[in-house]
């Protein structure tokens, strides 16, 4: 057996397995933390968790802009709690009461005088979102593994910031 046959095969057997065994509806936990620990963020909200195996799990798998769009939605998701939390979620809403764009957002927090972000944090936001916005609105931009790797000390630093200061952890 030549080995573009076996390689055949194999794909074959895969294709067979996962349509007689997909993977859950609410979708599966990362099998490990590559981008960010799942620790930081246990016990905080399940969308959250599920949103942390998206980005650990796209990231294994070598799926880089899908992996940079999630942590751009993270980023996002966790400046909305903060602001509930504190009870000033009016200030990054539109005056029709919508959400403003993570680019209001990220300026806004940085202003916000409810809590006191720390340097690493104010300076790793505009990254995060930079990359994030790159693999969602860029026609020609395609993330490579190194556009990750280099976000993952700001990565923690942000989430584990933002789970503190939105007191999500139970």
């Amino acid at each position: 057996m030549d080995v573009e046959s076996a390689l055949r095969g194999v794909r074959q057997l895969r294709d067979s397995v996962r349509g007689q065994n997909p993977p859950p509806e609410e979708g599966a936990p990362s099998p490990d933390d590559p981008v960010i620990y799942f620790s930081l963020v246990r016990n905080s909200r399940g969308y959250i968790e599920r949103v942390v195996h998206q980005i650990n799990g796209a990231y294994a798998n070598g799926w880089y802009d899908a992996c940079a769009v999630m942590i751009r939605r993270l980023v996002e998701t966790l400046i909305i709690e903060s602001f509930e939390k504190h009870g000033i979620i009016d200030k990054i809403k539109s005056p029709s009461g919508d959400l403003l764009f993570l680019r209001d957002l990220i300026a806004i927090t940085l202003a916000e005088t409810a809590w006191n972000l720390s340097r690493n944090t104010k300076q790793a936001l505009p990254r995060l979102k930079d990359v994030g916005d790159l693999s969602a609105h860029s026609r020609r931009y395609i993330a490579q593994r190194k556009d990750i790797d280099k976000l993952t000390q700001d990565l923690r630093v942000v989430v584990q910031e933002f789970v503190a200061l939105a007191e999500l952890k139970r």
